[in-house]
């Protein structure tokens, strides 16, 4: 019998810039444990933790702000599996399950990437057209599908 795969919960952000509408620019960052990968904040979801609880949270731990407009969440969850390297670190789970949900940054928001626990080392607003350029990871196919979604969904 095949061993069943453990996904980790997880909640994903993208977050738009206060003045989207005339600008058509998104958040990304550096990680700060691996140089030229860029992604949008995520994290995990804690034990009795609602996922837009967790996406709260996970803001204001990575970018310190969760001064945001919620505009939308992806309608099913995405489960995708860690690359070997990545994997081993990350026991018992095989990958994770996102929920991804898009955000508009209030004007008032201040980003503050130099956190408790910093997760970024660098970050900027790209133009939604070149976004994909800075995901070269194994997460650009789900970036693009999502994307692809809340553009067609008439948010992007």
């Amino acid at each position: 019998m095949a061993k069943r795969k453990l996904y980790r919960p997880n909640v994903a952000i993208i977050v738009l810039a206060p003045d989207y509408k005339k600008s058509k620019k998104i958040f990304i960052a550096e990680r700060s444990d691996m140089e030229g990968i860029w992604q949008f904040p995520q994290g995990g979801i804690d034990a009795g933790e609602k996922p837009k609880e967790a996406m709260y949270r996970e803001l204001k731990e990575e970018i310190g702000t969760k001064k945001v407009h919620v505009l939308a969440k992806y309608p099913e969850w995405i489960r995708y599996d860690f690359p070997k390297k990545i994997a081993k670190r990350m026991k018992p789970y095989a990958g994770q399950r996102q929920r991804y949900y898009l955000v508009r940054l209030k004007k008032s928001a201040v980003i503050d990437i130099a956190t408790k626990h910093p997760e970024f080392r660098r970050y900027k607003f790209v133009k939604l057209k070149k976004l994909l350029q800075y995901t070269n990871h194994f997460k650009a196919p789900i970036y693009k599908e999502v994307l692809e979604y809340f553009k067609a969904e008439g948010y992007l």
